[in-house]
């Protein structure tokens, strides 16, 4: 991987896995929300789902990386599971998608590590 690949993809690794913590951490949240209010948190849950789906997806369209890819499959399981307020079910599948961010993070410092960059 040249150098300013390996920047760029480090870059978007990064990003998309701490925007999928985050995701994580509010579809962990859902359960305990009132009934009155569950269904506007799965509103709003899905609005920022499908904000990092779109941000994922301009990750791999520039990158071409297979591991973005990946995570954009595992969200859209996730976003399925969110749809169907199964947030239990919905949990493994962000964790699939940060893991999938996380190694392409990871090759692309091993990458700018080999340069020299590093």
């Amino acid at each position: 991987m040249d150098p300013k690949t390996a920047v760029l993809n480090y870059q978007y690794g990064e990003r998309a896995k701490s925007e999928l913590l985050l995701a994580s951490k509010l579809i962990a949240s859902m359960p305990g929300f009132p009934g009155g209010e569950k269904m506007g948190g799965k509103r709003m849950l899905l609005l920022v789902l499908e904000g990092v789906r779109s941000e994922i997806a301009f990750a791999h369209g520039s990158s071409g990386h297979p591991g973005f890819k990946k995570a954009l499959e595992s969200l859209d399981a996730a976003i399925s599971e969110v749809e169907g307020l199964n947030f239990e079910e919905a949990l493994p599948k962000v964790a699939e998608a940060v893991s999938a961010s996380t190694t392409v993070a990871q090759e692309s410092w091993e990458a700018l590590t080999s340069h020299g960059l590093l």
